[in-house]
């Protein structure tokens, strides 16, 4: 078995961790920061991948992690859920961010594939906790339990596998369009409603449509947390993960595919809708999308992941590791909303009683 491979300071030899805020690698040490891409000596170099122009035709995506790599990656399982997540061999996985369940170590990282590309953090620890915080202040009915301080500290950053998909898409459309007018003519009211046939057709290109691979989180959720700008993505590097940890897929590209190609079609349908326009009405009477695959992508996007429970049941929280979008349903306290509906229902009352009064019924 290989040597421990660990992103260590050239300078004090402290433990490195990616961070957030300055998009380095940094010593908490001495804080003495690095490139990730080019620690001397301590990093196995990974080539570049080149963000691929405009795709032509279908193939795979990702490849299989070199010995090295796989050396130094360990993979956590959690006996509760299920959920599977991949950190470098040194992270102290306790916790299992899906459900909050503590994770045993199961072994090296096989079965999976090495992403292509990762979106590294820009939304520190902090900036997570307080605007977790700040939600849940701001939500004057959940239980006063619920907000107290010690909820907010079990937060944890995840890298979770997308699969993006690149397709031209081939589409026309007929459509009904109808057009009203009114107008009076001596005692008569007169409507006259004209039918259109409207024909739109047209070609689009479609890049890096996104599907999480993880039967873990839920599509809506994920759904929700989008757009992740895949602009800023990087060639992967393992050295992002050191600090955060990361999911290890559990759905495959063909799976996701589909869900990618539903997606395709129902943006690629609202673009071809979202011309016609001038008419009072508009049904769609006939449509054909087809859609030609592209490029097949696999990446790493960052989530900000917090369970907790109250009354023996499981809260959600996640926010867009790169945008700071936030997410997640608070519980209500039937105190405070039986209060409202006291105050409501009192306020109505007095509201039919002036109304009744001032009609003489009193």
């Amino acid at each position: 078995m290989a040597d421990v491979q660990e992103f260590k300071c050239p300078k004090c030899g402290g433990k490195l961790n990616f961070d957030a805020a300055t998009q380095t690698m940094l010593c908490p040490f001495c804080e003495s920061t690095f490139d990730p891409g080019s620690i001397p000596n301590f990093n196995i170099p990974e080539p570049e991948t080149p963000v691929p122009e405009t795709p032509d035709e279908w193939s795979g995506a990702g490849q299989d992690w070199s010995a090295e790599e796989a050396e130094r990656m360990q993979s956590y399982r959690c006996e509760s859920c299920g959920g599977e997540i991949i950190t470098e061999n040194t992270t102290a996985a306790t916790h299992c961010p899906y459900c909050g369940n503590p994770v045993v170590l199961t072994g090296r990282v096989s079965g999976v594939l090495k992403p292509d590309y990762v979106i590294p953090f820009k939304i520190t620890e902090e900036q997570a906790k307080q605007a977790l915080k700040d939600f849940v202040k701001s939500n004057r009915f959940a239980p006063n339990k619920f907000r107290s301080e010690n909820r907010l500290k079990e937060i944890k950053g995840v890298y979770v596998p997308f699969w993006l998909f690149d397709s031209t898409v081939y589409a026309w459309a007929k459509y009904e369009g109808k057009k009203t007018s009114h107008w009076r003519d001596g005692d008569y009211d007169c409507t006259e409603v004209s039918y259109y046939d409207v024909f739109r057709s047209g070609d689009m290109r479609f890049k890096n449509i996104p599907v999480d691979g993880s039967k873990k989180m839920p599509d809506d959720l994920m759904d929700s947390l989008e757009p992740f700008a895949f602009g800023q993505a990087v060639p992967f590097r393992s050295a992002y993960l050191s600090g955060f940890l990361a999911d290890k897929y559990d759905v495959d590209m063909e799976q996701c595919k589909k869900r990618a190609d539903e997606r395709t079609r129902a943006s690629a349908a609202a673009s071809l809708l979202g011309t016609v326009k001038g008419y009072d009405g508009v049904s769609t009477q006939q449509s054909e999308i087809r859609i030609i695959p592209g490029k097949s992508k696999y990446a790493l996007y960052p989530v900000w992941l917090l369970n907790t429970q109250y009354m023996g049941t499981n809260y959600r929280f996640a926010m867009n590791g790169q945008s700071g979008k936030f997410i997640g349903n608070l519980p209500l306290s039937k105190a405070k909303l039986a209060a409202l509906f006291s105050a409501v229902a009192v306020g109505v009352s007095g509201i039919l009683f002036a109304l009744g009064f001032a009609i003489g019924l009193y």
